[in-house]
């Protein structure tokens, strides 16, 4: 059984690892507010468990042990903020602090149960694929708004940052996911968008929102 500590550097690791350069010291040091030499130590200790493969000054990348723990440190997070929406009536802009306190429980059939509760859902509520109980997670290709044309029309899929700030933010514009947007223009200046969606006439998203935003064409 891994600590909390473990759990949560194994999580940043899975969610730095997308870069296709790996991942290094500095990076994890930043994500998780913690000093170099710590970042060494706890990485030291995840390579004898092996659970991530590192060499001095060479990046760090989990092993296949590691990102199946990983993911499944995910599942246990995203399971429980589905079910802090769905059963419990939060709201999605609160339930992810909830989440990263309970993720940490040690108790498979515990979140199987959970798993079942709410009818083996595939995504959490601010869209994020949920890992099967075996760390499966399903990789769906969906594009940032941001990187679409004048003239599309996208629906909401995700979002790739969940801070509240944020989602505050889009509760008070009105976008959830599900959200059908039409994309106006783009300025030249700061490559803001000029879109329309629901009963709003136009409205202007900045380039930071619209990097957050992962969409599907309509």
């Amino acid at each position: 059984m891994a600590s909390q500590t473990e759990e949560n550097y194994l999580k940043s690791l899975f969610a730095l690892s997308r870069s296709p350069k790996g991942v290094n010291v500095s990076e994890l040091s930043t994500l998780l507010q913690v000093s170099l030499p710590t970042v060494n130590s706890m990485v030291k200790n995840l390579k004898k468990q092996g659970l991530v493969n590192y060499e001095k000054y060479k990046p760090i990348s989990l092993t296949g042990k590691g990102k199946k723990a990983a993911a499944l440190v995910l599942r246990k997070h995203r399971l429980t903020e589905m079910f802090l929406v769905e059963k419990m009536g939060f709201g999605w802009e609160v339930v992810h602090d909830i989440a990263e306190q309970v993720e940490h429980i040690d108790s498979p059939e515990f979140f199987d149960r959970m798993d079942k509760l709410l009818g083996f859902p595939k995504f959490d509520p601010h869209g994020s694929p949920i890992p099967d109980k075996n760390g499966a997670i399903a990789h769906e290709i969906k594009t940032r708004l941001s990187d679409c044309k004048p003239g599309d029309r996208v629906k909401i899929a995700a979002i790739s940052q969940d801070s509240s700030d944020f989602i505050r933010f889009l509760n008070n514009n009105e976008l959830h996911l599900g959200t059908e947007i039409s994309i106006n223009s783009i300025e030249s200046f700061d490559k803001s968008m000029i879109v329309t969606y629901k009963d709003h006439a136009s409205k202007m998203l900045s380039k930071e929102v619209c990097d957050r935003l992962l969409v599907e064409q309509l």
